[in-house]
């Protein structure tokens, strides 16, 4: 896991001296965002969103297994087959990698 970093806000959760050398003992580099600063994070901030608006609140888990099973599947979605307007309508797959379709 060397070379790995995780970025978060400033939350509680994420500032916790226990979290933390949990993850420098795996070699994982800590980053936070400055406080108040709530567009560092806009691009995942923005999936969060549409994850919850296009699948969490419309097929809600019987478990947690249900629960992971369902977001892999629209992580798949979302980058494969769910075309995105600030890619030009291409999927961040396509975009990202070999640009050849254009869905939409």
């Amino acid at each position: 896991m060397y070379g790995l970093i995780v970025n978060s806000d400033q939350g509680s959760q994420y500032t916790t001296k226990d979290w933390q050398d949990l993850l420098t003992s795996y070699g994982i580099q800590v980053s936070m965002d400055g406080r108040g600063r709530c567009k560092d994070n806009i691009w995942i901030e923005r999936f969060w969103r549409s994850i919850k608006q296009e699948y969490i609140y419309f097929n809600p888990a019987e478990n947690v297994s249900e629960l992971r099973s369902g977001i892999a599947d629209y992580v798949k979605f979302y980058d494969y087959e769910r075309p995105h307007q600030s890619l030009d309508n291409f999927t961040p797959a396509s975009f990202y990698g070999n640009k050849e379709k254009k869905v939409g």
